[in-house]
């Protein structure tokens, strides 16, 4: 396995139509973003609106939604009602943030400029709502474990609100991403340390899974995808992210500062910066990586 802790690179970055050359970058490289005890235990989300503020679960107490600048200072963004607590959180391009509560068996809404949450789709035979994918034309894909049972399901969520169960019987479902070309979900399994990849059907449907990769030690948490169709995967327990090629080999792990990273997403001003929310200092830390996330992206065509 490739291990890089940096990578010093030339990098030529498309500003307001000119070239501007960044000599000596370091790709790879994690710093804390927030200072430690900012968040609860319950640390998750993350995502990023379109000023580049990180949306994160649990800031200061459990049923927030914290929000973060790009310097690091935070706030609470929304209180979550009825004792919803947060997981997973998306947006689609027009700004509408949605996030997974696992509590209520809930998807929940916030419209573009709003702070208050609502329930945009609602399923009583969810375990619990983990994290969410989102497609290019706004379908929510939900990993649903069952952790007492080591063993989890996956539904969908069409832009109208309705809620179909897509694939069941699985291992410990948790995080979960679409390949850039919208025609393949991946889906990763805590305790069983598999990544799955499953066809998408025109219908938003699944197909036979097949298995990209499976890692011997350790655990899974959130994933997410970039532009080339790579996922970067959170290994719980043993502090790293790492970076899989969508054939499944492995090409390189950051090492990002706490044993326990729950999640992360893509922002920044050209969506190269990896946020990651660490449980074990409950905090977010940031590294710089090569190549944009495909949601920072497609929140930008809009």
């Amino acid at each position: 396995m490739l291990t890089r802790t940096s990578a010093p690179i030339l990098v030529c970055l498309l500003m307001t139509g000119l070239n501007v050359l960044v000599a000596d970058e370091k790709l790879f490289v994690a710093q804390p973003l927030t200072k430690p005890g900012e968040f609860t235990p319950g640390i998750e989300g993350p995502a990023c609106d379109s000023l580049g503020n990180i949306l994160v679960v649990n800031f200061a107490r459990q049923g927030t939604i914290g929000r973060v600048s790009p310097e690091g200072v935070g706030e609470v963004f929304l209180e979550l009602s009825g004792g919803s607590v947060g997981n997973g959180i998306r947006f689609n391009p027009q700004g509408r943030m949605f996030i997974a509560d696992y509590v209520n068996h809930n998807v929940l809404a916030v419209e573009p400029g709003a702070r208050k949450a609502t329930v945009f789709a609602h399923e009583a035979g969810m375990n619990q709502p983990n994290d969410l994918a989102i497609t290019a034309d706004g379908t929510l894909y939900a990993s649903d474990p069952a952790w007492d049972k080591n063993s989890g399901q996956i539904w969908r969520i069409d832009p109208s609100g309705k809620v179909t169960l897509v694939a069941k019987d699985l291992g410990t479902t948790n995080g979960i991403d679409v390949s850039p070309d919208g025609k393949t979900l991946y889906l990763n399994e805590s305790i069983q340390r598999g990544i799955w990849s499953f066809p998408i059907a025109a219908d938003g449907s699944l197909g036979k899974r097949t298995l990209l990769k499976q890692f011997p030690d350790y655990g899974f948490d959130g994933m997410r995808c970039d532009v080339d169709g790579n996922l970067y995967i959170s290994r719980y327990g043993k502090g790293t992210v790492v970076k899989v090629s969508p054939g499944g080999e492995i090409l390189l792990e950051v090492d990002v500062l706490g044993k326990s990273p729950s999640n992360l997403c893509f922002g920044g001003p050209d969506g190269r910066t990896v946020y990651v929310t660490e449980v074990e200092h409950t905090r977010l830390v940031q590294f710089r990586v090569d190549r944009p996330g495909l949601e920072w992206e497609r929140t930008r065509q809009k």
